[in-house]
């Protein structure tokens, strides 16, 4: 009886060590977030006010403007970016979970492997020889190419691994009721998978918005309002690069600001993910 009492006591001791582990772990996962958010308060929230939203890039060493142009050229590219690579993206995942083991499916899923251990700086150059240099120009549509091309193999294996846990059973289901099999996948096992996957876009989608190396050689940045997508526009990254090694203070402040909207960007999509998926899980 001593002996099971010891070794109750011995499992409760190693799982309280580990619960606490396990929370100084989670601590220490936040805590660079709260601090980097919290500086970024510090340092760019007075920068903010209308005219920061509103207004373009002053001339070199002039004193206020904004990064109204950049805030736009950003939503542009990221926009374009998710047309081009979300279905091409869904597509690709819902491939390879249907056709497990073949050697296309292998190919593809290595390809989409590699392509997301590449840095985003050769993403850039590859995109700069495939479009800026046949096109004689740099370009909003490059840098959405380059962003779609990062976009592409995350969303992927997302969407692979969403749609694989999909209990079998549905699609059987939906076969035996005569259903092709296309339209089971459409009517079916998309919906039924389409949380996970809308959740895996949007985390996609927040990744790609605060690249900063593949515009530097695809959109270039731009001092001006440009919405043509054929033509060189400006980002938040590229601004912030810009403004952070310039010499003048006021373009330091600005730089703090447009980082703090980024990150504020990138949190509600993310958090919108999040609530996406809490309620993918509620209705399920």
């Amino acid at each position: 009886m001593s002996t099971v009492t010891l070794r109750d006591r011995r499992r409760r001791a190693t799982s309280a060590v580990m619960l606490a582990l396990t929370g100084v772990a989670a601590v220490l996962t936040v805590v660079p977030l709260v601090l980097i958010f919290g500086y970024l308060l510090r340092e760019g929230a007075s920068s903010l006010d209308l005219s920061f939203f509103i207004h373009t890039p002053r001339p070199t060493g002039e004193a206020g403007g904004g990064m109204g142009n950049a805030i736009v050229g950003t939503l542009e590219m990221v926009g374009l970016a998710a047309l081009i690579g979300l279905p091409v993206a869904v597509l690709a995942g819902v491939y390879l979970a249907e056709a497990e083991g073949s050697r296309l499916a292998t190919v593809v899923r290595f390809t989409a492997d590699v392509l997301n251990g590449v840095p985003s700086i050769a993403v850039g150059i590859f995109v700069y020889l495939l479009i800026v240099v046949p096109t004689g120009g740099f370009s909003a549509l490059a840098g959405s190419v380059a962003l779609a091309t990062m976009l592409v193999p995350m969303v992927t294996r997302t969407t692979e691994e969403m749609v694989r846990l999909v209990p079998r059973e549905l699609t059987e289901g939906g076969l035996a009721l005569g259903m092709p099999r296309w339209r089971t996948m459409l009517g079916v096992v998309l919906p039924a998978a389409r949380g996970g996957i809308l959740t895996g876009a949007l985390v996609g989608v927040a990744r790609i918005a605060g690249e900063t190396a593949p515009l530097l050689f695809t959109a270039l940045g731009n001092q001006f309002w440009q919405l043509d997508p054929r033509h060189p526009t400006a980002a938040l990254p590229l601004q912030i690069f810009s403004y952070a090694i310039s010499p003048y203070e006021d373009w330091h402040r600005q730089a703090w600001a447009g980082a703090l909207v980024l990150i504020l960007l990138v949190l509600g999509l993310s958090l919108g993910a999040r609530l996406v998926l809490g309620r993918a899980h509620k209705n399920a």
